[in-house]
């Protein structure tokens, strides 16, 4: 910037202050503060409950909420990393994943969303009482392990379906 125009800013300046009776006020501001995503694993419980059982295999909803104050966010296909402990101590029964792993879901508060364990019925079951995964975003992992509780067994075989809307 000119010598002359830094001197014709100030002088605007010095006008508009004394033209307002020497008040300078701060304009509003238009940005709006953002909550923390509901999908960031400190920002959402997740519970494990049996459900209806199919041809051969055992089901278990693992169904996620988010409470007010999160801001909602979009999940898509299973979860990874999937781990099954019982106690503290891991099963080391290993999950694959089924499914269309790229319908996206919308997820937070009001809005639950769950994911299906699907359980052979072929092979002994292993008690669980808990399972950490990592949520999957349209463009990749979401950073962090999410957990969840419930009673439920896991076996050689066990697949791990899509996000899907509701609980």
């Amino acid at each position: 910037m000119s010598k002359k125009h830094a001197f014709a800013a100030v002088a605007a300046l010095a006008l508009a202050v004394t033209a307002g009776g020497g008040i300078a006020v701060a304009a509003p501001t238009t940005a709006r503060s953002v909550a923390p995503s509901a999908c960031r694993p400190a920002n959402h419980t997740a519970t494990i409950a049996a459900a209806p059982a199919s041809s051969g295999h055992s089901h278990y909803r693992v169904t996620l909420t988010a409470a007010r104050g999160y801001e909602s966010c979009v999940l898509a296909g299973s979860p990874t990393g999937v781990r099954f402990s019982n106690h503290g101590k891991q099963t080391g029964v290993a999950a694959g994943h089924y499914g269309d792993q790229k319908t996206k879901v919308t997820f937070g508060p009001g809005h639950p969303v769950h994911f299906d364990i699907q359980v052979p019925n072929m092979h002994r079951g292993t008690a669980s009482d808990e399972a950490s995964f990592t949520l999957q975003a349209p463009g990749g992992e979401i950073p962090g392990t999410s957990f969840a509780e419930g009673k439920f067994s896991v076996a050689s075989g066990t697949l791990i379906g899509p996000v899907q809307h509701g609980a």
